[in-house]
C-alpha cells in the first residue's frame, strides 16, 4: 500500500494561514490611524502607546493637584499599586502576549501538515476548519459586543468615591476628580478589552480544536512524546504567560496595598489567590481538552494491537529458538529478530504510557509559574523569602 502524500504549505503561506490575531478588526483599525505597521503586529509601538495613555494623564492630574505623593483626605496615586501596575505592566503585557501566541502558532500548528497528522484524505476538512477560523478571527461583530461589553460594564461597575479603591482621585470638591474619570473611563475599558480580546481567542482556539477532533488524525500510539504525535501542542501554553502574568500582577497588586496600607494578612487573600489559579488554568487548558477523546479513543484501539503484534512475534521466536521447530521461517526469527522483539515491547510500553492529554508536567509548571510568582512577591511583604524558599525546599524534598 503505497504511503500518504503529504502537502505541506507553502514556506510562505503557513504563517499566514495559521496567524492567530495577525487581521483582527482591532489591528486592521489601529493600522488605518497608523497606530500599528501595516506587516506585523506592531505590539512594542502599541503596548507603549496605550500604557503611556493609561498613565501618563492620571499622574499630570495627580502632580498638578497635589495628590501624587501626599494627599489628603484619602490616599497618595504613589500608594496605589494597582493604577500604576495595570498602565504600565498590564495594558502591555496583554498585548505583548499577542505576539508571544502568534509566534508560538505560527510555529507550532502548521505541525499537523509537516508531521503527517493530517494527510491527504483529511486535508480538505482541516482546510475548512482553518477557514471557519479565520473567518470569526477576522468578524467585527464580536469585537464591537466586546467593546461594548467593555464600556456597559464600566459604567454599571464604577466603585463609589468613599471607597479606598478611588481614594486617591478624591478632588478638592469632595468628588472624584479627572484622573479617577481616566482610570474609570479609559484605562479599565481598555484593560476590559484586552482581557475580553483573550477569552475570544481562546474560545476560536478551542472551536479550531473542537473541528480537528473529528478529523481522522494519522495518531502514532507508540509515538516517544506519549501524546500520539501531538506533543507539540504543550508548547503553545508556554505564549500565554505574558497574558497570565499581567492578570496575577492585577491581583497581587491590590493585595499589596492592603497589606501595606491595611494591615491585611496573607489568610485574607489565600482563597482568593487559590480560587484565580485554578480558573484561570482551567480557562489555559480548556481549549485542549477536545482532543482528549481522539487520544483516548487511539490508545483503547492500540494496546491490543500492539499487544497481539508483540505476543505473535514472541511465539514465532519461541518456536525457533526454544522448541527448535523448523516450520517458523522468516528474519524475525534470525539472531538479529530478537532485537525486533525488544523494540516491539518497547513500543508496546510506550502505547500503555500515552497521554489523553498531550501535556507533561514542564506544560503545568509554564502555566502555574507566572501565574505565582506576583504572588510570592506579596507574600515577601510579610514573610521572608529566606522562610519562604526554606519551606518549598522542604515541601518538595
Amino acid at each position: 500500500m503505497a504511503a500518504p502524500q503529504i502537502t505541506p504549505f507553502p514556506s510562505g503561506d503557513a504563517p499566514k494561514l495559521f496567524s492567530l490575531d495577525d487581521d483582527e478588526p482591532p489591528l486592521r483599525w489601529q493600522r488605518a490611524v497608523h497606530l500599528a505597521p501595516q506587516s506585523g503586529p506592531g505590539v512594542g509601538r502599541r503596548a507603549v502607546f496605550f500604557a503611556l495613555l493609561g498613565w501618563v494623564p492620571i499622574a499630570v492630574w495627580a502632580l498638578a493637584r497635589g495628590r501624587f505623593v501626599h494627599a489628603a483626605p484619602g490616599e497618595p496615586l504613589l500608594q496605589h499599586y494597582g493604577v500604576h501596575t495595570r498602565c504600565l505592566v498590564v495594558i502591555p503585557l496583554l498585548i505583548l502576549g499577542e505576539a508571544t501566541f502568534q509566534n508560538a502558532a505560527q510555529r507550532y500548528l502548521p505541525q499537523f501538515i509537516t508531521s503527517g497528522l493530517v494527510d491527504d484524505s483529511t486535508r480538505p476538512r482541516f482546510d475548512a476548519a482553518l477557514r471557519a477560523f479565520r473567518r470569526w478571527r477576522d468578524a467585527s461583530l464580536p469585537w464591537l459586543v466586546m467593546l461594548a461589553a467593555a464600556i456597559g460594564w464600566t459604567v454599571v461597575a464604577q466603585a463609589p468615591a468613599g471607597q479606598d479603591e478611588m481614594s486617591w482621585a478624591i478632588d478638592n470638591t469632595g468628588a472624584v476628580g479627572f484622573g479617577g474619570v481616566w482610570f474609570a473611563h479609559v484605562v479599565r475599558p481598555i484593560f476590559l478589552t484586552l482581557l475580553l480580546a483573550w477569552l475570544w481567542r481562546f474560545g476560536l482556539l478551542a472551536m479550531f480544536f473542537v473541528r480537528i477532533h473529528k478529523l481522522n488524525l494519522s495518531l502514532v500510539p507508540s509515538h516517544p512524546d506519549r501524546a500520539g504525535g501531538l506533543g507539540f501542542l504543550e508548547k503553545l501554553l508556554a505564549a500565554f504567560a505574558p497574558v497570565s502574568l499581567a492578570l496575577s500582577t492585577t491581583l497581587a497588586s491590590r493585595w499589596a496595598h492592603e497589606i501595606v496600607y491595611h494591615q491585611q494578612t496573607l489568610n485574607a487573600f489565600k482563597m482568593p489567590a487559590a480560587t484565580f489559579v485554578v480558573t484561570w488554568s482551567l480557562i489555559l487548558f480548556a481549549p485542549f481538552l477536545a482532543l482528549v477523546p481522539l487520544l483516548f479513543a487511539a490508545k483503547r484501539a492500540a494496546l491490543p494491537l500492539y499487544a497481539a503484534m508483540v505476543a505473535e512475534q514472541g511465539r514465532l521466536v519461541r518456536r525457533r529458538w526454544i522448541e527448535g521447530s523448523p516450520q517458523a521461517d522468516g528474519p524475525l526469527i534470525e539472531p538479529e529478530g530478537v532485537g525486533v522483539i525488544a523494540d516491539a515491547a518497547t513500543m508496546y510500553s510506550q502505547v500503555q504510557a500515552m497521554r489523553v492529554l498531550p501535556f507533561t508536567k514542564e506544560a503545568f509548571i509554564a502555566v502555574l509559574l507566572p501565574l505565582v510568582v506576583p504572588m510570592l512577591v506579596v507574600a515577601a511583604l510579610q514573610v521572608p523569602i529566606k522562610t519562604m524558599l526554606a519551606g518549598l525546599v522542604k515541601t518538595l524534598l
